[in-house]
């Protein structure tokens, strides 16, 4: 997972000349796996709002304008559902759109071109058009921001029927997921957590293009999760943002004695129950983490399937940390409406230890 221990100075420059390791941003990742997807597929377009030689708002398409033209990676007019009308239309001709949404509720005029169209096309061909487009999403707060600016709107895309919905957590997700992601024959809602853009990792990046070579053949990241951190006592469910927030929590409760397991399940759909399940069942208790609003939320859906596949191996009900109903709030308060590790603990601490 993200690299805590990063070395500095010569040190550091060293290493990457040795082994190929380099430091490298969450963003830095997107831009690359871009780029490599450009280069090795030429119907995979770029567009959307200052993606062009601007290179966006958090610079993830930094001079792809530059290096494969601005027939492959350009601006368009503000206006949310022209651009994914026009993906729409690309996707079926043979193409593979890849759109950037500025932020998350930005999307919001586009949602009536995802919901009848994006989400619906293969169905309703059965299955004759494919839409082969990915819609980027810079989602989520923790970056000061207001309102229009930090929703976590995944719960509107994963209730919809049709598309898949991913959420990196980690710098090499963030890469890998993304190349799965346009090579993906369907739609996908690619929610990409704005906080995390300046995440660093050390990564060989030749070992990460090999690896993301070699899923294309064997299988990708699309539903399935991971465990990000092994433990005992109870399970913590996070995706996204919420992932960091949530190793920070059990790297907390062990120097306390406690031992949490943490599943970072970064494809909301499909979901990968097996995953999360085998983990409740081990640990017999579970918090999932998220920013959104609780109510009708992924939260609340991780928390049913969870309930039911897992109820004879609970010993306490499955709890949720998550943002509050209401509307996010201005800058200075966003501490408050966001998960923290000490809402985490203190939920924690509430699955009926004394039962145990």
């Amino acid at each position: 997972m993200t690299d805590t221990a990063v070395r500095s100075g010569s040190a550091e420059k060293a290493t990457a000349n040795k082994t190929g390791l380099q430091p490298l941003t969450f963003a830095k990742a997107l831009n690359t796996a871009l780029a490599d997807a450009m280069e090795a597929d030429p119907s995979v377009i770029i567009f959307g709002e200052d993606v062009g030689p601007l290179g966006g708002v958090f610079r993830i398409t930094d001079g792809l304008t530059a290096r494969f033209g601005e027939e492959r990676c350009f601006d368009t007019p503000l206006a949310e559902s022209g651009i994914m009308g026009m993906a729409v239309g690309m996707a079926m001709n043979g193409m593979t759109p890849v759109v950037e949404m500025q932020f998350d509720a930005f999307a919001y005029p586009a949602f009536e071109q995802v919901v009848s169209h994006v989400a619906k096309m293969s169905n309703r061909t059965k299955g004759k058009v494919k839409l082969p487009l990915v819609m980027r999403i810079p989602y989520a707060g923790g970056i000061g921001g207001v309102e229009h600016h930090c929703d976590s709107s995944e719960s509107y895309y994963a209730h919809t029927p049709g598309l898949t919905v991913l959420a990196p957590a980690t710098v090499r997700d963030a890469y890998l997921m993304l190349r799965d992601a346009i090579r993906f024959p369907d739609p996908v809602v690619f929610l990409e957590p704005k906080k995390l853009y300046w995440t660093k990792e050390t990564l060989d990046l030749d070992e990460l293009r090999k690896e993301a070579d070699d899923a294309a053949i064997t299988g990708s990241t699309v539903g399935r999760a991971v465990v990000a951190r092994s433990g005992t006592d109870a399970t913590l469910i996070a995706y996204g943002p919420s992932v960091p927030t949530a190793l920070a929590a059990a790297e907390a409760a062990a120097a306390e004695g406690r031992s949490l397991e943490v599943i970072d399940v970064r494809s909301l759909v499909p979901f990968d129950d097996e995953t999360v399940t085998a983990s409740v069942r081990k640990t017999g208790r579970a918090v999932v983490i998220a920013e959104a609003p609780g109510f009708a939320s992924v939260a609340a859906e991780i928390v049913a399937r969870v309930q039911e596949r897992c109820f004879n191996s609970l010993a306490a009900p499955v709890r949720r940390v998550t943002g509050f109903d209401i509307p996010y709030p201005a800058p200075k308060l966003e501490h408050f409406f966001l998960p923290s590790v000490d809402r985490i603990l203190d939920t924690v601490d509430e699955l009926q230890w004394e039962d145990a």
